[in-house]
């Protein structure tokens, strides 16, 4: 079931909002929320009236819409249109700061028709602070405003997105693997638990997801590396946890997918993230409503051939 959300319930009592004056006359063009998240927190499946753009500006989020997901740094948001259900979950104390915005940047309206990733660079993220002031002035935020809308760019990185597979089979094997992303089990194994070949297995997997098994799975494991790499944990640790045996064959997957290293993607706001002040409690416009923690089945994994030696885990998971 899928909820259109107005306003954040009650018993979250750590949301806060501030409204951005929309045209110096009292209507607000922008909205501004804070969710504090600790590990394991999930917004279940809602919908909002407005667009929204979620963004961690602590920690990683994951957002699941339909059979995708997307796991999101400090340096990446996802602009969410109006009426697409989604879900939200955190892996670790995160802060989720979502903008509410009843129309699309100017620019270009059309590409905002759909789900998006977009930059987070720090100076959007500082004016998002700016404006998140409840002492600015309505012509200085209807300024910072304007700016604001100009800044949000669309990426064609879709932010180690790994889409689900709808057949039974396969997705029983990115169930698991979800579970255990450091599983080394080979296609033809998965293939027999599943009670197939590992040929059909592969596939499947190409089929549904539009993407070869292995490189499957290896972005579902540079997706569970995210919040520990979030949280400053040594990439040596983070690179056996989600199955390879060494930081360079880690570092070498995470480039493959996204173009930098792995201090690259979360170096240019750490720093800043680390310092900045939390957002103050203001008014409370449209929000997710805070549900029990849940285990979850989205989407999967994957595995180039080529890196089999450098993965660890025992055969039978």
């Amino acid at each position: 079931m899928t909820t259109t959300l107005e306003r954040v319930a009650a018993v979250q009592k750590d949301v806060t909002f501030q409204l951005m004056s929309g045209n110096g006359q009292g209507d607000a063009l922008v909205s501004i929320g804070t969710f504090p998240m600790p590990a394991g927190t999930r917004f279940t499946q809602h919908t909002h009236r407005t667009h929204q753009l979620a963004w961690a500006s602590r920690g990683t989020l994951t957002v699941d819409v339909d059979s995708r997901r997307w796991v999101l740094p400090t340096t990446r948001a996802l602009w969410i249109p109006s009426g697409v259900p989604h879900e939200v979950v955190s892996a670790g104390h995160t802060m989720m700061t979502s903008l509410y915005l009843p129309t699309s940047p100017p620019a270009d309206p059309e590409q905002w028709d759909t789900v998006r990733p977009t930059r987070v660079t720090p100076l959007l993220a500082e004016l998002i602070g700016y404006l998140d002031d409840p002492e600015l002035d309505s012509e200085r935020r209807a300024h910072g405003e304007a700016v604001l809308l100009d800044l949000l760019r669309p990426v064609t990185a879709t932010a180690l997105e790994a889409p689900l597979p709808t057949d039974p089979r396969a997705r029983q094997v990115a169930g698991e693997l979800l579970d255990d992303p450091a599983c080394a089990l080979a296609v033809e194994a998965w293939g027999r638990r599943v009670g197939t070949s590992g040929r059909t297995l592969a596939r499947l997997f190409l089929a549904d997801t539009g993407m070869s098994f292995g490189r499957w799975r290896t972005l579902v494991r540079l997706q569970a590396a995210l919040p520990a790499l979030a949280a400053g944990e040594p990439l040596h640790r983070v690179s056996r946890r989600v199955g390879y045996e060494t930081v360079s064959a880690f570092v070498a997957a995470f480039r493959r997918e996204t173009g930098t290293t792995p201090g690259a993607y979360f170096g240019a706001r750490r720093q800043e993230v680390a310092g900045a002040p939390a957002t103050s409690v203001r008014r409370r416009p449209s929000g997710p409503v805070a549900a029990q923690s849940r285990r979850w089945t989205g989407t999967g994994a994957m595995d180039f051939r080529a890196e089999e030696g450098s993965m660890r885990g025992p055969s039978g998971c």
